[in-house]
C-alpha cells in the first residue's frame, strides 16, 4: 500500500495518540476508516542523526492496547513456536523481513541498523505492535505473523474506535 503524505492534522492526531510531537514522519502507512492516522511512517535516520530502525510505527492507542493484551497473554510464544514448526511460515516472515528492508531503504540507507528490520523479523516474534504496522501498511499477505497477529486481536481496522483513545 503506499504511503500517503502526512497532513498537518494527521500530524495533530499522531501528537494526541502519542502524547508528544512527532519527529522525521515519512507519512502515514495505513488509516483508520474515519481517516486518522493507524501507523506512522519514520526516517531510518532522525534529524538528531539517531538510526531509527521502526519505519513502521504503529500509533492508534485502541490498536496498541489490543496488541498489548495479545502480548501479555502468550500469544508470541505461540507464533514463534509456529515459526519452528511451519516452514512455508518461516519462510513468508523471511521475506517480509526483506520487504521492510527494502522499503525503509527507499528513504535512507543508515549502516548502523543495515539488516535490522523490527519485530524480531526473521527469526523472532519480539513486538506484535511492528509487526501488524508493518502488516497493516504493507497490506494483507505481506507479513503473515502481523496478519495472524491482528486476526487474533480485538481491535479491526474496519471499526473506528479513534474516539475511544484521542
Amino acid at each position: 500500500m503506499p504511503i500517503t503524505e502526512a497532513t498537518s492534522a494527521d500530524l495533530a492526531s499522531l501528537e494526541k495518540q502519542l502524547g508528544r510531537t512527532m519527529r522525521d514522519v515519512v507519512g502515514v502507512g495505513a488509516r483508520c476508516v474515519c481517516g486518522n492516522p493507524i501507523v506512522v511512517v519514520t526516517k531510518p535516520r532522525l534529524s538528531d542523526g539517531s538510526p531509527f530502525p521502526t519505519f513502521y510505527y504503529l500509533s492508534l492507542p485502541a490498536a496498541t492496547a489490543a496488541l498489548s493484551t495479545l502480548e501479555a497473554a502468550g500469544f508470541m510464544a505461540k507464533l514463534q513456536e509456529r515459526l519452528g514448526e511451519e516452514p512455508e511460515l518461516a519462510a513468508a516472515y523471511l521475506d517480509a523481513h526483506a520487504g521492510y528492508l527494502a522499503d525503509r531503504m527507499q528513504h535512507g540507507i543508515v549502516p548502523e541498523i543495515d539488516g535490522i528490520s523490527a519485530g524480531g523479523m526473521p527469526t523472532r516474534v519480539k513486538c506484535l505492535h511492528a509487526l501488524a504496522g508493518h502488516a497493516l501498511a504493507a497490506g494483507p499477505g505481506v507479513n503473515p505473523i502481523g496478519d495472524l497477529a491482528l486476526e487474533a486481536c480485538v481491535w479491526k481496522q474496519s471499526r473506528c474506535q479513534c474516539e475511544q483513545t484521542l
